[in-house]
């Protein structure tokens, strides 16, 4: 099973997977490194988000099939897809390596998000990208996530309820 984390950056998808990580227990799968991986091999390609390469998609859901496939248990993919034909890729190429998909979309309120951007010592130097993407993220939960996805509002709940919340609706 995959559980796939989205929201807009910074809105605690790795912090989320990393407890989930113990409470399920499961394994987490960045998929950030499949674009990492890819911009040294492909990154003079024109493109401004690795997500626009195509052999991203396709190298996500391939590496999450062999992983299940040898490993078993679940991953958890903590991965920001704020475009709906990325998405619907993704989610058929599960389907058709049988993989179940449960997706969560974190969601807090832009006040909210604003302060935790503002205040996070993790990754200090990815706070324009993050408030700068807010907009195409609104957009895109107005328009198909909050369809796609499980929307768990995280504005009043800390990592563990969180954490514990996505663990009750898994049935764990």
């Amino acid at each position: 099973m995959i559980v796939w984390l989205n929201g807009t950056y910074g809105a605690g998808k790795t912090t989320t997977a990393n407890h989930l990580k113990h409470a399920l227990p499961a394994r987490v799968f960045d998929s950030e490194h499949i674009g990492y991986l890819l911009r040294g091999i492909i990154g003079d390609l024109p493109h401004t988000d690795f997500k626009e390469l195509d052999p991203w998609r396709g190298l996500t859901i391939e590496t999450a099939r062999q992983v299940l496939e040898y490993a078993g248990g679940t991953l958890v993919i903590p991965q920001t897809v704020l475009q709906h034909e990325y998405w619907t890729e993704l989610t058929d190429g599960f389907t058709k390596a049988g993989i179940p998909l449960r997706a969560f979309t974190l969601h807090t309120d832009a006040a909210t998000h604003r302060h935790r951007v503002d205040h996070d010592t993790d990754e200090p130097t990815a706070r324009r990208w993050r408030l700068d993407h807010r907009a195409a993220y609104e957009t895109a939960l107005d328009t198909w996530m909050r369809d796609a996805t499980e929307l768990i509002d995280t504005t009043h709940r800390t990592p563990a309820q969180v954490t514990a919340h996505i663990a009750t609706l898994l049935g764990e």
